[in-house]
């Protein structure tokens, strides 16, 4: 399936943000990316236009396809709660996510590859879908043969964990048990959801 393979500092200057991590490009340049600059005349946002970047940028930060984002959000709108919260709330519990907030991969497109090469697995088992939905008490760890890999080994190293409370890391076993659904003011990802909802209810 076809994923954004281009430079991830011009989508993080796009949107002003850090979008794949630190971005040593972007604190020097923080303006949009173009042959103009800060000098280009850009005009003003539309409401849809600022809804419709909301969107693109949550699908960069979690590296969804549209029509997987699309997916998601028709499921997030027939559950019960809000849906915007309930949309980021599924998207934290993408299996590629779950790895990347455990420390097991520096980056989720890393998480995604890691899972994608069978080297996961979820409750004893292997599982190699990315967009696998990881439920409440579900054990996330790294397959047995696959420990001394050197990304998982690196990516493992001063890892800072406790900002995730929906996560409990067993060092030993290298696993991790998803404890609950997250908070909405527990997930760090600054995301305008409500803005995502507007645009797909037009």
């Amino acid at each position: 399936m076809a994923r954004y393979t281009g430079p991830k500092s011009k989508i993080a200057r796009k949107f002003g943000e850090p979008i794949y991590g630190t971005d040593k490009y972007l604190d020097r340049h923080s303006y949009p990316p173009g042959q103009h600059g800060l000098a280009a005349k850009r005009k003003k946002v539309s409401e849809y236009g600022t809804q419709l970047k909301e969107k693109q940028k949550a699908k960069y930060i979690y590296g969804l396809l549209e029509r997987q984002f699309s997916n998601l959000f028709k499921k997030a709108s027939r559950m019960s709660g809000v849906t915007g919260e309930t949309l980021i709330q599924l998207l934290e519990q993408r299996l590629d996510n779950v790895v990347y907030r455990l420390g097991i991969a520096p980056t989720r497109a890393a998480a995604r590859q890691l899972v994608s090469h069978r080297h996961i697995v979820v409750n004893g088992s292997v599982c190699g879908i990315p967009s696998y939905h990881v439920k409440v008490g579900d054990i996330v760890g790294v397959r047995e043969r696959s420990k001394a890999l050197d990304v998982i080994v690196n990516s493992l190293q001063g890892v800072n964990r406790s900002r995730y409370t929906w996560l409990e890391w067993d060092g030993n076993q290298m696993a991790g048990k998803f404890m609950s659904v997250p908070a909405r003011e527990d997930i760090p990802e600054n995301i305008k959801e409500q803005l995502i909802v507007e645009l797909y209810s037009k």
